[in-house]
């Protein structure tokens, strides 16, 4: 049984917002261990597309675009670094996105002015002597040249193994949290099936689960679980060069010829289970955005839970009255993305260095309510 004051941190929480906090604390200079329910990586950060962009960026606060435009810099040299240390490439692949017949174009492209987003009015033919294996029933397209996607699997297995090698790490998978350890106000640790955790701080990173967990200290965390579905074909390398979207549904091409088709949005509580409804959706929306797709195999279907929360802007930071206790979690569709700057935030916050972005708006300060 672990033993007290062993931790300076411990993070609960073993996808790629848990994962990357963990590491930004170990590096700098913490002692960390990562509680995981399950084995790292198989929840939400492991069902997603991996688009290191937002769907439609242009609808979200300056909170999220924030974080999303310092992670997209981020994202190539940390690749790079990961496959230096571990072996493991989580392919950052900058193939583009076009935006198909878009409501709100005029919005998109004022937004991208604004910004200093390279984003711009393409012709249908360019579209299509681009991405010649795309549908022909669209009118009009947007194109952002830069947005890239990440293989969110192999980054997870990357950011594992990169944790492995740090000896202030250590990671207890199969470790369901079921509490916290209080001293008065304090939080001093966590409960666990293996025992007790002690730490200096606890930062709770469960994507969906965080609410549930919060509960237990009286506090209502407004992150609740929203379903998502996705399928995979296996097609030539090559066969789409660029990632695109239409109607809310997107097409994602991998280096190897895999093309992911997402998402559904449900709210179904924490039910993970595929949906043959969903299913006949999603391939209706691979046909229309790729009729060649009618012909190909779905060699992978399945579901994961995001951690919806209001307008998508996570909360990060400590949590008044409970002292020792730090949330980075809700960030809803956009945890890949925002991953690198909302971990990196947490990091200079507990660490007391000057933080990349304002973290007024990320506070849990005044989000939270009592239970």
């Amino acid at each position: 049984m672990p033993s007290r004051e062993t931790h300076d941190v411990v993070v609960v929480g073993g996808g790629a917002i848990g994962l990357l906090s963990a590491f930004n604390l170990a590096l700098g200079g913490l002692r960390v261990a990562v509680l995981e329910r399950r084995e790292t990586g198989l929840e939400s950060s492991w069902a997603g597309g991996g688009i290191v962009s937002p769907l439609y960026p242009w609808r979200y606060s300056p909170a999220v675009t924030a974080l999303a435009h310092w992670s997209q810099q981020f994202y190539p040299n940390f690749a790079e670094t990961l496959l230096g240390k571990t072996g493991i490439d989580p392919e950052v692949h900058a193939t583009g996105l076009y935006w198909l017949d878009l409501e709100d174009e005029a919005e998109a492209l004022n937004w991208a002015a604004r910004e200093g987003r390279v984003l711009e009015r393409v012709e249908l033919a360019r579209v299509a002597a681009a991405v010649p294996a795309l549908g022909a029933g669209f009118t009009r397209a947007v194109h952002m040249p830069d947005v890239a996607n990440v293989r969110n699997p192999r980054l997870l297995k990357a950011l594992r193994a990169a944790l492995l090698q740090m000896p202030n790490v250590s990671l207890h998978e199969h470790c369901a949290v079921t509490g916290f350890v209080r001293e008065d106000k304090r939080v001093a640790g966590v409960r666990s099936a293996s025992g007790d955790f002690y730490a200096q701080r606890v930062v709770l990173a469960a994507g969906a689960w965080s609410g549930e967990l919060l509960r237990e200290v009286g506090l209502e965390l407004p992150v609740v679980p929203v379903k998502g579905q996705m399928i995979l074909y296996k097609c030539a390398e090559g066969f789409l060069p660029a990632m695109v979207l239409a109607k809310g549904r997107y097409a994602i091409p991998r280096r190897d010829g895999h093309i992911l088709i997402g998402s559904t949005l449900e709210h179904a509580e924490f039910d993970k289970t595929p949906t043959d409804e969903a299913l006949a959706s999603l391939k209706a929306s691979a046909i229309e955005l790729l009729p060649a797709l009618a012909a190909a195999e779905v060699v992978g279907h399945w579901a994961g839970l995001r951690p919806g929360s209001p307008e998508g802007i996570p909360f990060i930071g400590p949590v008044p009255g409970y002292e020792g206790l730090w949330l980075n979690c809700g960030h809803y569709r956009n945890g890949l993305v925002l991953a690198p700057a909302s971990c990196r935030l947490l990091a200079d916050l507990l660490l007391g260095c000057e933080t990349i972005v304002d973290p007024a708006p990320y506070a849990p300060a005044g989000r939270l309510a009592p239970f």
